[in-house]
């Protein structure tokens, strides 16, 4: 998700995204012990995403 979609996006919106990706990021740690995960790179990805909208939602906050 690149910044320009995220500074576009809603403080509820940033919020429904967070709890979406912690889901899957939940569901990747169980392919990765079960060995089924098919790109262990997303699993990186996912915990950036995380942060960059935590960081835009703490800024929406404040402003």
């Amino acid at each position: 998700m690149k910044k320009q979609e995220i500074k576009k996006m809603t403080k509820d919106q940033i919020l429904k995204n967070i709890d979406k990706l912690k889901k899957d990021l939940f569901n990747f740690r169980f392919q990765k012990v079960n060995s089924q995960i098919n790109n262990p790179a997303k699993i990186n990805e996912t915990k950036k995403t995380i942060a960059r909208l935590k960081t835009f939602y703490k800024g929406k906050i404040n402003a």
